[in-house]
């Protein structure tokens, strides 16, 4: 037999069997896309948690979204916040800090009179009288 005959019988061979052999790349193709749709379907809960997680670090228990100020109204709280910190004329926080609340209690505890602790806390002596009075309780 001839070279040319006997490649010619090989190929009618191949493509015979081909025809019985399971086709893979169906099969590849599909898993491939169910691998991407389960990872698109993970990210997204990735994503999901993430942002829940996010919002509870970020916000505080007593968060409010205070509505724009003023001008005039911003001007009046910055004068009043700087008179507030040479001890000129008190300002009234309607909250304070829980962290200067402890602070205020420890340095009462160590013995600090009112005045020292007014400089180092930043909060009018009557604000530290009201902390002291109410043991930290609002």
């Amino acid at each position: 037999m001839e070279l040319s005959t006997i490649l010619i019988f090989i190929g009618i061979i191949c493509m015979i069997l081909s025809f019985f052999l399971k086709d893979t790349s169906k099969k590849m193709e599909q898993d491939f896309e169910e691998f991407t749709i389960s990872i698109y379907q993970e990210t997204n809960s990735i994503k999901k948690r993430l942002k829940i997680v996010e919002e509870e670090l970020l916000l505080e228990p007593n968060f409010t979204v205070k509505s724009p100020i003023s001008t005039k109204k911003s001007q009046e709280a910055y004068k009043q916040a700087a008179l507030a910190k040479t001890n000129s004329k008190p300002v009234q926080n309607k909250q304070i800090n829980e962290i200067l609340v402890a602070q205020v209690i420890q340095l009462n505890k160590q013995g600090y009179p009112i005045d020292e602790i007014s400089k180092m806390s930043t909060l009018t002596k009557d604000q530290i009288l009201d902390i002291l009075q109410n043991g930290g309780n609002r």
